[in-house]
């Protein structure tokens, strides 16, 4: 999976751009900074906006490619994040370890998806939050963004389901449009969750 995340991130264009995603810029307004996760970060948006706000931010993912644009976009900003190249078997975070986690259009298999919620619920401190925004089942088959495969959208059943352990949770599911460099153009169908552990 990473040689296709290589290719995708190889340009110089940013695929995704360089400003955040809308609904995790909105939330961490709200939030006193702490210490954040950005699992499968890309290039970098969202964890230089982090930055940018007093977050100490924490990142990986296993594209190099992606990695290499991240650090150039935290240079070009005079902010500092901590980038890993690294997959989801090699992460090495300790339990309540985080105040915030971001997981921004972080498709898995549903083979991988609960188990992988309940880690990232885990390494959520007492109280932390954590953001999700994905595409739904409704996606599929537009050309705006996201998995062509349709067990790897998200359903509010199943998000519910993944939750269902966090003190508090609010998912919504709704059609935004998206602007967000040139894989993300147009009317999409996008499920958020805000969990409280």
């Amino acid at each position: 999976m990473s040689e296709f995340w290589n290719e995708r991130f190889a340009s110089d264009v940013y695929a995704y751009g360089t400003n955040p995603n809308q609904f995790l810029k909105t939330q961490l307004q709200l939030l006193k900074p702490g210490k954040i996760l950005f699992p499968a970060e890309g290039e970098g948006r969202n964890a230089v906006y982090a930055a940018e706000l007093g977050w100490e931010v924490h990142a990986f993912d296993s594209s190099s490619e992606a990695a290499k644009k991240a650090e150039r976009l935290s240079a070009s900003r005079n902010v500092s994040i901590n980038y890993e190249i690294s997959d989801l078997s090699e992460i090495h975070y300790d339990e309540h370890e985080f105040d915030c986690i971001a997981l921004i259009f972080f498709h898995l298999h549903p083979d991988n998806r609960n188990s992988f919620h309940a880690q990232m619920l885990n390494l959520l401190k007492p109280g932390g939050i954590l953001l999700v925004e994905g595409f739904s089942k409704k996606q599929i088959g537009r050309n705006t963004g996201g998995p062509k495969n349709i067990n790897m959208l998200f359903s509010k059943e199943e998000l519910q389901n993944d939750f269902h352990s966090a003190s508090t949770y609010d998912i919504r599911e709704d059609d935004v449009k998206l602007n967000e460099g040139i894989y993300h153009q147009g009317i999409a169908s996008v499920i958020r969750v805000i969990a409280v552990k």
